[in-house]
């Protein structure tokens, strides 16, 4: 199968202008000036946005200590002492000035301005009209899903529709309702103009399934449920199903199968590499670093007889299905790791480091279902609710769900979140929407009022020149 390879060589495309808390230049740029005249200029502008999807920043480190850590289904990992700076997302002790928050805003801020690339200079090019607007509603998809994660982790933050006039990047926070809603305006553009599907060729660019099913997780988000539920229905009748067999789901074979709704394309090559996504989490010097593993109460959560357990938590001493027995290579780490990175040896492609051919499942469609049935119980419509609900128990050879008040629903959807997506950076996000966070994470340090966001970093609050107001509590 041909996968669409996401090129380098332009990361950037960065225009010229101060060196502002957005301006965060990429080596190896192409200045715009030089750029943006020819279809092929449109089309590797647009793919420099996806390469962004699979890198460090967002896959690696400080994605992991943003969004996984944080929860607690997912510690550390690795020997105590290998990058015991880990820990303070673990306790809640970050500060301004930590490298983990800085890194994931500056790569978030680097994806907006790769998006606004494409959204205000490619209209402008010469070429096919029909891939012209495809290419700029793509942009529009991706440039929501960077702002939904800086919303969801530093609150309000500036809103640029395209490149700022003259390159001034200086302007002050937007409301976390303003970011929500142009989020909801990129997203309802994209959807209106994406296929449904792509040519094997093309596998892996965004859909219109994809937009209208992260439209549905941000209403989810704003709690606007009746919103969420039609956006989720509209996804459901496009014909998506779940994968009868969890273990082959997150397995190479299971890439872009029936379950795939916005998926990330990990693949080797020998000209742009792969993904430290695996890596990173892979069994500690076996297969990789043997960072952010799971967690007891992850292991405590799973109700008995649910396959998905034995399928997420990778043991020291198992045999996999696919025939690695696994044996750690360092006696000081742990013996639980993270399964659903877990790529087989027989499959592994060196070339570019292990496990680099692991796709990244940004949203899958038991993560719609899921959304659907929360929606349908907060409008009421508990029978619904059940039926969405149960098509993932069943998946995991569980009993249908015995809730049937809206309360005991709305225990069980959340709960059936917390196992159906474990370790997939879900998990301390849904506990801040949902208003479980100090429950949960209260015993690990985190403090109401205040670590529902991340702090602005300190070079980027330096650099507003004080147009910018830091959040609670830092």
């Amino acid at each position: 199968m041909k996968k669409i390879f996401l090129t380098l060589s332009i990361l950037s495309l960065m225009i010229s202008c101060n060196d502002d808390f957005t301006d965060i230049k990429d080596e190896g740029q192409t200045e715009v000036t030089n750029f943006f005249t020819t279809q092929d200029d449109a089309m590797q502008a647009t793919s420099a946005i996806y390469s962004f999807l699979r890198s460090w920043e967002n896959s690696g480190f400080p994605a992991q200590y943003v969004f996984g850590v944080t929860g607690d289904d997912v510690e550390k990992g690795s020997n105590p002492g290998d990058a015991s700076f880990i820990n303070a997302y673990d306790n809640f002790t970050f500060s301004v000035s930590d490298d983990g928050v800085r890194g994931y805003w500056i790569g978030q801020w680097q994806a907006v301005n790769r998006a606004n690339q494409v959204i205000t200079n490619v209209p402008k090019i010469d070429m096919d009209a029909t891939l012209k607007n495809r290419l700029v509603a793509e942009a529009k998809m991706l440039r929501a899903y960077f702002y939904f994660n800086l919303v969801r982790i530093y609150g309000g933050v500036p809103i640029f529709d395209g490149l700022p006039e003259g390159g001034n990047y200086l302007k002050p926070r937007n409301s976390a309702a303003e970011v929500y809603n142009f989020i909801v305006s990129d997203l309802t553009a994209a959807a209106a103009v994406l296929p449904q599907t792509y040519s094997a060729a093309d596998r892996g660019r965004v859909t219109k399934g994809g937009a209208l099913g992260l439209l549905s997780k941000v209403y989810l988000y704003m709690k606007d449920y009746q919103k969420a539920y039609d956006a989720s229905n509209q996804v459901i009748a496009m014909g998506y199903s779940l994968d009868p067999d969890f273990n082959h789901l997150f397995r190479p074979a299971g890439e872009f199968g029936t379950e795939s709704v916005f998926e990330v394309n990990c693949d080797c090559s020998a000209a742009f590499g792969g993904s430290q996504y695996a890596e990173v989490q892979g069994v500690r010097n076996q297969f990789g670093w043997g960072f952010f593993t799971p967690t007891q109460e992850l292991e405590n959560a799973f109700e008995p007889g649910d396959i998905r357990k034995e399928l997420t938590i990778l043991r020291e001493g198992e045999t996999t299905p696919e025939g690695d027995l696994i044996k750690k290579g360092d006696p000081q780490a742990g013996n639980m790791w993270n399964q659903k990175v877990y790529v087989p040896s027989s499959l592994n492609n060196n070339a570019c480091g292990y496990g680099s051919i692991q796709n990244i499942r940004i949203l899958r469609f038991a993560d719609i279902l899921l959304i659907n049935a929360e929606a349908a119980n907060e409008l009421g419509n508990t029978s619904a609710a059940i039926t969405n609900i149960n098509k993932v128990r069943t998946r995991a050879q569980l009993p249908n769900t015995t809730a049937s008040t809206q309360s005991a629903l709305r225990t069980a959807i959340w709960q059936e979140r917390r196992v159906e997506l474990a370790m997939e950076n879900d998990r301390f996000p849904d506990l801040v929407r949902t208003g479980q966070a100090a429950t949960y994470l209260g015993p690990k340090g985190f403090k109401t009022g205040k670590n529902e966001l991340f702090p602005i970093p300190l070079d980027a609050m330096n650099q507003s020149n004080g147009l910018f107001t830091q959040n609670p509590g830092y």
